[in-house]
């Protein structure tokens, strides 16, 4: 199993810009894509952003421009830059790892974009 660990999130003003990191123990198989996911009250857990080993990366349309993904292999880790954050932003967000076996999640991480 991969295990991941989020830090980052917080309370950041409107426009604002946060970054979410996430580094993964791997015991086991290579990590192949990681991503970011988040879950806002009443709402479905939803993708934000994934990327793989090599870099290929993919977008909800709703942060296109505005968040960029990016990993370190050598390190397992992969982090996730937030821009000009809305309050619609606000969500609990998740790390996810993927192997050739197996899908893994972090706890989750809170982002509360407000005034």
């Amino acid at each position: 199993q991969v295990q991941l660990v989020e830090s980052g999130g917080g309370l950041v003003q409107p426009a604002g810009s946060l970054r979410l990191s996430c580094a993964a123990a791997k015991r086991g198989f290579s990590i192949n894509d990681m991503g970011w996911y988040r879950q806002a009250p009443g709402k479905q857990r939803e993708l934000v952003a994934a990327i793989t080993r090599l870099g290929r990366t993919n977008y909800a349309y709703s942060v296109k421009g505005r968040f960029t993904i990016s990993r370190d292999n050598a390190k397992n880790t992969v982090y996730l830059e937030m821009n000009s954050l809305k309050p619609e932003d606000t969500a609990v967000y998740y790390c996810n790892a993927k192997t050739v076996v197996d899908n893994s999640w972090g706890q989750g991480t809170q982002v509360t974009v407000s005034s």
